[in-house]
């Protein structure tokens, strides 16, 4: 039996999902992104308690169709930003098609209806999240990043960074290691 999982956003996610299903004593076939192939049918009472696990993990069980459709297209959307395997340079409505097998203009209709942005907009705004997670590891230069993210220049990345924080890159990367700073002072002195 299929079901779908809102707020499943990593790898982490799939890990805690697998773990309480099987201490609820589910066999999980796959795990993707919001979905769950679990061996045989789910009663009402056992879909409760799955239920009730997932919001102490903060996850939510869906059962609105638009709701577990708009939740497919962020998971393909995270799988495509998060999945160094994929290139994100391909052709993303196609991709996006080709995944959940419907057309993009009703996909990207819905979202944009249901979620008040755009499918490119939340897009965006993953890859932003991703790049904030590059800046504080501290493994690569901001070229380096916007290579590995597929942006066409430097100044590409920091202005869409820009407009989607309110800061510049290397802004964001000074205030982040000056809290880092901050706390390990504090930590020092205790």
């Amino acid at each position: 039996m299929i079901i779908y999982i809102k707020n499943m956003s990593n790898l982490r996610c799939k890990i805690v999902l697998q773990l309480e299903l099987e201490k609820l004593g589910f066999t999980c076939n796959s795990i993707d992104y919001g979905r769950v192939d679990v061996s045989g049918l789910i009663s009402t009472e056992r879909l409760a308690q799955i239920r009730t696990q997932l919001l102490i993990c903060g996850l939510e069980l869906l059962d609105n169709k638009k709701f577990i459709l708009i939740e497919r297209i962020k998971s393909v959307i995270n799988e495509l930003i998060h999945n160094d395997d994929i290139p994100i340079k391909i052709n993303f409505s196609n991709y996006l098609t080709h995944k959940l097998k419907l057309d993009y203009t009703y996909l990207a209709n819905l979202f944009s209806k249901e979620q008040g942005i755009t499918v490119e907009q939340f897009m965006i705004m993953q890859k932003i999240e991703r790049v904030k997670k590059f800046l504080v590891l501290n493994e690569l230069n901001l070229t380096e990043i916007s290579w590995k993210m597929h942006y066409s220049s430097v100044g590409h990345l920091s202005a869409q960074f820009k407009k989607v924080t309110g800061e510049s890159p290397s802004y964001f990367k000074q205030q982040h290691d000056l809290k880092l700073a901050a706390m390990q002072e504090v930590l020092c002195a205790s």
